[in-house]
């Protein structure tokens, strides 16, 4: 899987504390893909992260490139107990 971050999506891993693990596993089999309501370029992938308590990571990813640059990345509180 290739992808490329951006500036942005770097300063969150690192503040948030996001293993970059849990970010390529969101991107390569999320349990949820939708389509950001605002950008029509940009997918938005969910998954559960069980060994950080079950919480659900969200990844915003340009589909419309090559390699998918990924935009920004957060646990979701929105989606607690949706997925």
């Amino acid at each position: 899987m290739s992808y490329e971050l951006t500036l942005h999506a770097k300063v969150a891993l690192a503040e948030r504390e996001i293993l970059l693990e849990w970010m390529e596993r969101t991107l390569a089999a999320p349990e949820l893909c939708l389509p950001d309501p605002d950008d029509a370029t940009v997918e938005r992938r969910y998954r559960r992260i069980p060994e950080h308590g079950g919480r659900v990571l969200r990844v915003a990813v340009n589909i419309t490139v090559e390699p998918e640059r990924v935009l920004s990345v957060f646990f979701d509180r929105k989606m607690k107990g949706r997925l």
